[in-house]
């Protein structure tokens, strides 16, 4: 069932999509959609501080140091960062940023990062998923480490055909190290906490999405459909 938590969002060319959802929620699955479907960039923070890692300079070295020893880049130059890529002009139809805001000071800081470029926060969408289906999402999740198809054996409609065996290239199966109810609750638990005073901030802005991602990757994708149909 699709909540529409707004009144109004203005009318724009611009379809920018940002996805606030717990572990598991299929989020990157409905990234990758959007971006085929609609031909607008997926921005992550992540790829955006490996490439400038890469990078021979005073802010790649600190980056990749940073990234090396397991810290935290300082915010202000994440900030810079994405500001950076959100002006270059395969933003100007949309995006959808992955991996920002993490809290609610990230939040306010995007919020101007938009108003300093001239776009539209546009379509904030919630992911809702029982905790009990993405726990059986992230413990029956497996991996091919040839071609990284994905698979979940909890899941008769999307396991392997033949065990620990990738129907695509016949690779092995794994299981990732952080796929385990621990884990999960941890990752759960820091999502919950951090996230919640983000959606308030958006929900007060008349820009929250809410839809069910208990229904299947075809059923969530037609949900989002209808909200950028709509932006």
């Amino acid at each position: 069932m699709l909540e529409i938590i707004k009144e109004v969002i203005a009318e724009d060319n611009m379809k920018n999509i940002m996805f606030i959802a717990p572990p598991a929620a299929g989020k990157g699955t409905q990234a990758d959609y959007i971006k085929e479907k609609y031909h607008i960039p997926h921005i992550s923070t992540g790829d955006i501080l490996r490439d400038i890692a890469k990078e021979n300079s005073e802010i790649g070295n600190y980056v990749a140091e940073t990234l090396s020893s397991g810290e935290l880049v300082k915010d202000d130059i994440t900030y810079k960062l994405i500001e950076q890529r959100l002006s270059r002009p395969d933003c100007k139809n949309g995006f959808i940023i992955d991996g920002f805001p993490r809290n609610y000071e990230q939040a306010l800081a995007y919020d101007e990062i938009l108003k300093n470029l001239g776009y539209k926060i546009g379509a904030v969408i919630v992911i809702d998923v029982d905790k009990k289906i993405l726990e059986k999402r992230i413990t029956g999740r497996r991996v091919c480490s040839s071609c990284h198809e994905v698979y979940n054996i909890n899941d008769e409609n999307n396991r392997p055909k033949l065990e620990s065996i990738c129907d695509e290239c016949g690779g092995k199966l794994y299981q990732r190290a952080d796929d385990n109810i621990e884990a999960f609750e941890n990752r759960y638990e820091t999502y919950h906490k951090k996230t919640e005073p983000i959606i308030k901030h958006y929900e007060e802005q008349n820009v929250l999405y809410r839809i069910d991602g208990n229904e299947t990757k075809e059923k969530v994708s037609k949900q989002i459909d209808e909200i950028i149909n709509i932006i």
